[in-house]
C-alpha cells in the first residue's frame, strides 16, 4: 500500500511539473509573438524593414509585460490545447483588446519618451497579436490531432477500435465527438439526425446523416454500438427512438442529464446503458411545490428502510426540499453507511441522523422520535422480495406488520404530526404472504385513523403503487446482468404483466400525496399502462445489440427461458380493491375508498397474530390472514421453511413407525 501510494505521489507530482512546463512555454511563445506582431505593426505601418531606435526599446519589453498578465486573467494558460474552440479565441479576442487599450494608452502618455510611434500600429498590432497568439494554438492543435490520429492508426492495427453512429449531431453529439476522437476507446464514424438541414452536412469532421442511412452506415462501417446524444428530448421522443432502433443489431447507449454536459463534465466512461424510463416513454409531470414542501420544508423528518430502493430515494429527494433535519432509520448497518455517504455529498446544511435499528423496536423508534423531535415520518421500512417472504412468512408478518404498528404508536406517542406509509399493489386481492402482509398494515393504519382517541394529533395516510424499476429485486437488474452474461434471460411466465415507474417518480409522487392525506386516505399513483414482461425483455436484449434466439430465429443470440410463476406470484397486478375512487388535484394521484376494520376489532387478530407470530407457527398466522385480508386467495400452499421441515420430520417419523 505504502508503495503504490509513493507512486500515485510522484505521478502527481510530475503531471504538475509537466503542466507548469506547458504553461511556461506557452508563456514564452506569447512574449516572442507580442514583440515579433509589434515589430511586424511597425515594418508594415512604415513600409521597411524597422529598426526601432534605443530610446524606443522599453515598448518592446513593455508589451509583454502586459499581455501575459492579461492574458493570465483570461485563462489563456488554463485552457487544453486538444480541446480549444469557439469560446477559447473569444476570450483571446477580449485579451487582446484590453491589452491595446493598456498599451496604447501607456505609450501615448510617455509622449516623447516613447518615439515616433504612429496611431496606427495599435491597430495593427492588435490584429497581428490576435493572429500569432490564437494561430499559435490553432497549430498546436492541429499538430496533436494529427498526432493523436496517426496513434490511432497505430493502435488499429494493433487492436480493434470498436466504430459507433452518435444519434444526435447538436451540442451534446458534437462535444461526444471530440470528446471520442481524443480518446481510443471507441472510433466515432458519422452522426445520425432527424433535423433535414444538417443532412450531409459536416461537424467535427463527421457526415450527417438521416435515419433512412442507419442500415447502410452499419453495414458500412461495421457498426455495433449507438450512442443517443439526445439529452434535451422528452422521454417520450427517446421512447420512440429506441422504439426505431430496436429492429436494427446495434447496442444503443445514452448520456448523462443535460446540466452534466452543459457543465462540460462528459467522459467516455459517463456513457451509460438506455434509462429504462425511456422504453415506457412516460412524461414526467411537473410536481406541485407547495404539496413537496408542505410536510418537510423547516421539519424534522425521519425514513424508515432509508438504505433502501424507495427509502434512499426519499431521502435524496427531502434533502433538496429544506428539512431542519433527516433522520435515516436503517436496520442494515451497510446500506445506512451507504446513504448516508451519498447524502453527505449534497453539500447541505440539514443535519443528517444516521440511526441503527429495527421498526420492531417500539421503544427505539419511540425514543429516536422524542429525541430530535420528529414531525414527518415516511414508513419505507418493509420486506417486498414475495418468494421470500412466502418461505420465511412469520418474519414478513413480524417486520411488514408489527413493525408498522409499533412505528405508529411510537409515532403517536412522540407526537409526530404526519405518518406516511409506502404501500404497494400486491396489497390488492393478494396472492401472497407479503402482499397480504402490506394490506394488513394498510388496515392497521386506516383503524388508527379512524379512533380520534387511538391516533391524537398524528395523521396516517397510505401510498399504493407498483413495480419501481431499477428497485432491488426488479427484473430490470436481473435482465441485465442475465444479457451480460449471454443469457439466458429468464421469465416467469409468456402473459404475466406489471405495472412499472421510475423511483424518482415513485418517491416525488409519495411525497406529495401525503402531503394531501386528511387521516387514513388510501391513495394510488397512476403507473400508466401495464407492461408485459416478455416484450419488456425482448427490448432490453435488442437494445443491448443482439437478437432473441427463438423458434423462429433458432441462430439468435439470446434465449429467453420461461420458469413458471414463483410462488405466491400472480400474472398480473391490481392497484384498487373496489371501483370507489376519486380525484385529487394532481393527475396522478386517486384517492381510494375502501373498506376499514374497526381497531376493536382488528385488536383481537392482532393479538392472536402476535402469539401464533412469536411461537412460529405459519399455518396459524396464514389461516389469520386468510379470515381477515378481503380478497387473499393464495397462489400456493404453505411453503415457510419451518413449517416444510416439520411437516418432513412428521413424514420420517411416520415412515420410522411403519
Amino acid at each position: 500500500m505504502k508503495q503504490s501510494a509513493v507512486f500515485t505521489s510522484l505521478g502527481q507530482w510530475f503531471l504538475a511539473r509537466t503542466r507548469k512546463v506547458k504553461r511556461i512555454i506557452s508563456i514564452v511563445v506569447d512574449t516572442f509573438a507580442v514583440i515579433a506582431a509589434l515589430w511586424l505593426a511597425f515594418s508594415l505601418r512604415l513600409g521597411e524593414f524597422y529598426l526601432p531606435p534605443t530610446q524606443q526599446l522599453w515598448i518592446f519589453l513593455l508589451a509583454p509585460a502586459i499581455a501575459v498578465p492579461v492574458f493570465i486573467k483570461f485563462g489563456l494558460y488554463r485552457a487544453v490545447i486538444r480541446y480549444i474552440g469557439i469560446d477559447a479565441l473569444w476570450a483571446i479576442s477580449r485579451a487582446v483588446i484590453l491589452f491595446t487599450l493598456i498599451f496604447s494608452v501607456i505609450v501615448l502618455i510617455a509622449g516623447d519618451w516613447s518615439g515616433r510611434v504612429p496611431r496606427t500600429v495599435y491597430g495593427i498590432h492588435a490584429v497581428l497579436v490576435m493572429l500569432f497568439v490564437g494561430g499559435s494554438r490553432m497549430l498546436a492543435r492541429w499538430l496533436f490531432t494529427h498526432s493523436q490520429r496517426q496513434n490511432w492508426a497505430d493502435l488499429h492495427t494493433e487492436r480493434f477500435v470498436p466504430p459507433v453512429l452518435i444519434y444526435g449531431a447538436g451540442q451534446a453529439g458534437a462535444q461526444l465527438a471530440a470528446m471520442l476522437k481524443m480518446s481510443n476507446q471507441m472510433r466515432p464514424v458519422a452522426f445520425i439526425d432527424d433535423d433535414e438541414t444538417l443532412a450531409h452536412q459536416q461537424i467535427n469532421g463527421l457526415t450527417v446523416y438521416p435515419f433512412e442511412h442507419l442500415i447502410g452506415l452499419i453495414e458500412r462501417f461495421h457498426v455495433r454500438d449507438v450512442l443517443l446524444a439526445m439529452p434535451s428530448a422528452s422521454r417520450r421522443r427517446r421512447s420512440e427512438i429506441l422504439l426505431q432502433l430496436e429492429k436494427y443489431p446495434v447496442h444503443v447507449r445514452t448520456l448523462p442529464d443535460l446540466m452534466e454536459i452543459a457543465e462540460g463534465r462528459i467522459e467516455v466512461s459517463d456513457i451509460q446503458e438506455v434509462d429504462i424510463g425511456d422504453l415506457l416513454g412516460r412524461e414526467p409531470v411537473t410536481p406541485d411545490q407547495t404539496l413537496l414542501h408542505s410536510n418537510i420544508r423547516d421539519k424534522v423528518v425521519m425514513v424508515t428502510g432509508a438504505g433502501g430502493s424507495i427509502g434512499s430515494e426519499l431521502c435524496r429527494q427531502i434533502m433538496q426540499l429544506s428539512p431542519r433535519a433527516l433522520v435515516l432509520y436503517e436496520i442494515s448497518e451497510f446500506n445506512l453507511y451507504q446513504i448516508e455517504k451519498e447524502l453527505e455529498k449534497f453539500n447541505s446544511d440539514v443535519p443528517l441522523v444516521p440511526v441503527l435499528g429495527s421498526v420492531i423496536n417500539k421503544n427505539r423508534i419511540e425514543s429516536i422520535c422524542q429525541h430530535f423531535q420528529v414531525q414527518t415520518i415516511y414508513h419505507a421500512a418493509a420486506y417486498k422480495h414475495v418468494p421470500i417472504v412466502e418461505r420465511n412468512t412469520n418474519e414478513g408478518i413480524r417486520n411488514n406488520v408489527f413493525g408498522t404498528l409499533h412505528a405508529a404508536q411510537a409515532a403517536i406517542e412522540s407526537g409526530v404530526e404526519t405518518f406516511v406509509l409506502v404501500s404497494t399493489d400486491k396489497a390488492v386481492r393478494p396472492t401472497n404472504t407479503m402482499g397480504a402482509t402490506k394490506r394488513l398494515a394498510e388496515l392497521v393504519l386506516q383503524a388508527l385513523a379512524q379512533a380520534p382517541e387511538l391516533h391524537k394529533q398524528t395523521r396516517f395516510t397510505m401510498v399504493r403503487f407498483g413495480n419501481v424499476l431499477g428497485s432491488s429485486g426488479s427484473v430490470v437488474p436481473l435482465f441485465r446482468e442475465q444479457i451480460e452474461n449471454g443469457g439466458p434471460v429468464t421469465v416467469t411466465d409468456p402473459d404475466i404483466i406489471r405495472y412499472f415507474m421510475t423511483i424518482p417518480e415513485a418517491a416525488e409522487l409519495v411525497i406529495q400525496a401525503g402531503a394531501m392525506g386528511q387521516g387514513g386516505d388510501v391513495f394510488v399513483l397512476d403507473m400508466g399502462e401495464p407492461v408485459k414482461i416478455l416484450e419488456f425483455a425482448r427490448r432490453m436484449i435488442h437494445l443491448s445489440g443482439f437478437s432473441v434466439r427463438d423458434e423462429q430465429q433458432p441462430d439468435g443470440d439470446i434465449e429467453i427461458q420461461f420458469t413458471g410463476l414463483r410462488p405466491g406470484e400472480k400474472l398480473y397486478e391490481e392497484l384498487l380493491i373496489g371501483d370507489n375512487v376519486s380525484q385529487t388535484a394532481h393527475p396522478k394521484i386517486m384517492r381510494a375508498e375502501e373498506t376499514v376494520i374497526p381497531w376493536q376489532l382488528l385488536q383481537v387478530t392482532l393479538q392472536a397474530m402476535f402469539e401464533a407470530n412469536e411461537s412460529d407457527d405459519s399455518a396459524k398466522t396464514r389461516s389469520l390472514l386468510l379470515s381477515t385480508i378481503d380478497g387473499f386467495t393464495p397462489q400456493c400452499d404453505l411453503t415457510d421453511w419451518l413449517q416444510i421441515e416439520t411437516a418432513s420430520s412428521e413424514q420420517k417419523k411416520d415412515r420410522i413407525k411403519g
